[in-house]
C-alpha cells in the first residue's frame, strides 16, 4: 500500500510504500477523518499524529466519507454530490465509490500531520517550500498583508515573472475578486437610479391610469343616467297622451 504524507505547515508531501501486513493492520477499519499514530508508519513518524483524509482502490475508486464500508459500494448521485456532474436537469445517477473504512484492498491512502514530532522526517518537515499561488479575493490580500480601506490592494497582489516559450519575460498575476473601483461604483450608482426612474415611471402609470379609469366609470355613470332619464320622460309622455285620449 502507498502512504501517501502531506504537511500543511510546510507545503511538502512524501509518499512511501509499506509492504508489511502486520505494520498495516493497525490502519485497516480506521474510518476518514481519524487521527493514527505515527509509530504504525515507523520509528522516524515517533511523536507525530497523522489524520486520514482519503484514498482509492486498485481501480481508482475514491473513499466517500459518510460511506460505512470497507468494500465499493454504488450509491445514487445527485447534484450537490462529490464525484458527480450532472449533464441534466434533476438527473440522478449511480456511482461506484469506496467506502470510508480503510480495507486491505486500498491502494492509496492519504495522510495529513496534524501534529508535528520532536525529529524531522526528511522529505517532509526538513525544509519550507513557500506558496506559489497567492489570495485573490481582496479582503483576503487586505487580512494577509494588514492593509486597510484606504490602501491599494492592486499594490500588493502576489505575482510571478517569468519567461514563456518565445522568450519573452511575462507577469502573471490573479484578477482581484470584489474590488471596489470608482468604475464599480458608478455602475452601481447608474443601476440603482435607473431602478428609481423606473420605478417612478411605474407609479406615474399607475396614477395616470387611475385617472383614466376613473374618468371612463364617470362617463359611463352619465351615460347611464341620461339614459334612464330618458326612458323616464318617453314613458311619462306616453302615459299622458294615453289619458288625453
Amino acid at each position: 500500500m502507498k502512504i501517501n504524507i502531506s504537511c500543511p505547515s510546510t507545503g511538502m508531501q512524501k509518499v512511501m510504500e509499506i509492504d508489511d501486513e502486520r505494520r498495516l493492520q493497525n490502519l485497516y477499519d480506521r474510518r476518514m477523518a481519524q487521527e493514527v499514530d505515527g509509530n504504525i508508519l515507523g520509528d522516524e513518524f515517533e511523536g507525530y499524529l497523522l489524520r486520514i483524509s482519503g484514498g482509492n482502490d486498485k481501480q481508482g475508486f475514491p473513499m466517500r466519507q459518510g460511506v460505512l464500508t470497507n468494500t465499493r459500494v454504488r450509491i445514487l448521485c445527485k447534484k450537490g454530490h462529490k464525484g458527480y456532474r450532472q449533464r441534466r436537469a434533476g438527473e440522478r445517477k449511480r456511482k461506484s465509490v469506496r467506502g470510508c473504512v480503510v480495507g486491505h484492498d486500498i491502494a492509496v491512502l492519504n495522510l495529513v500531520v496534524t501534529q508535528i514530532g520532536e525529529k524531522e522526517v526528511p522529505g517532509l518537515t526538513d525544509d519550507q517550500v513557500p506558496r506559489r499561488l497567492g489570495p485573490k479575493r481582496a479582503n483576503n490580500i487586505r487580512k494577509l498583508f494588514s492593509l486597510t480601506k484606504e490602501d491599494d490592494v492592486r499594490k500588493y497582489v502576489i505575482a510571478r515573472n517569468f519567461t514563456n516559450k518565445k522568450g519573452v519575460s511575462v507577469r502573471k498575476a490573479p484578477k482581484i475578486q470584489r474590488l471596489v473601483t470608482p468604475i464599480m461604483l458608478q455602475r452601481k450608482r447608474a443601476v440603482k437610479s435607473a431602478k428609481m426612474a423606473q420605478i417612478k415611471k411605474s407609479k406615474e402609470e399607475a396614477e395616470a391610469y387611475k385617472k383614466v379609469v376613473a374618468q371612463r366609470q364617470a362617463e359611463a355613470r352619465e351615460a347611464r343616467r341620461s339614459l334612464i332619464s330618458k326612458r323616464r320622460s318617453s314613458r311619462k309622455s306616453a302615459k299622458m297622451a294615453a289619458e288625453a285620449k
